[in-house]
């Protein structure tokens, strides 16, 4: 149902090395354009192993993140209108009751992110304000579908890549042996896609209660 923003049709599970959720056909052209050609602040980035390379105690990449917020949505109204999908009670319940956690009192996260070469993930847990973490991908630059996250089992040996393929994505709950990242690959030009959280700490975008 392509009025509904997000497509949560075709779920596929796993459960190594962890549990976790692939889907397909994610978002409408016009979403996947707003990841694909927006604007992402640039400057010399760090490359910790961290996203905000905050491993150094100065995050001093979190600036050049693009949430968006209420400030900022105009100019994002179709991935708006995928918050505005996961704020409302019939889809966080549905993730939720997957998840096995209580989203009610949850606020919905967005982040457009453009990785260039030289990014890395080192293999990490979120932290558990994140309850539940989305990856939804968009390829505009045909870069290697090798490209998605790495998932590792309680040994830290890589067990599995989620492939980088336009228009789908994946989503998981934080927990003990959540291990995840991405191993230093080629980027050719850029690795776009936007990262969805429901998170217990305070957005511009709460759910329905």
């Amino acid at each position: 149902n392509r009025k509904k923003h997000m497509n949560l049709e075709n779920l596929k599970s796993s459960n190594y090395p962890f549990k976790h959720w692939e889907f397909s056909d994610c978002l409408d052209i016009k979403a996947l354009d707003e990841i694909s050609y927006s604007t992402i602040p640039d400057g010399n980035r760090a490359y910790d192993g961290t996203r905000a390379a905050d491993h150094t105690g100065q995050g001093v990449d979190g600036k050049l993140r693009l949430f968006i917020d209420s400030n900022n949505s105009k100019s994002y109204p179709n991935l708006s209108k995928v918050i505005n999908q996961l704020q409302k009670k019939e889809i966080y319940k549905i993730i939720g009751n997957l998840i096995n956690k209580d989203l009610s009192n949850s606020f919905v996260r967005l982040e457009i992110i453009g990785d260039k070469t030289g990014f890395w993930l080192k293999p990490h847990k979120d932290i558990e304000e994140k309850l539940m973490t989305m990856m939804i991908w968009a390829n505009p630059y045909n870069e290697s579908n090798s490209l998605g996250t790495d998932l590792y089992d309680k040994d830290f040996k890589l067990v599995k890549t989620i492939k980088y393929t336009h228009n789908n994505g994946y989503f998981f709950s934080s927990g003990e042996d959540t291990w995840h990242g991405l191993e230093l690959k080629e980027i050719k030009k850029e690795r776009r896609c936007i990262q969805i959280n429901y998170v217990s700490f305070k957005t511009d975008w709460p759910v329905e209660k």
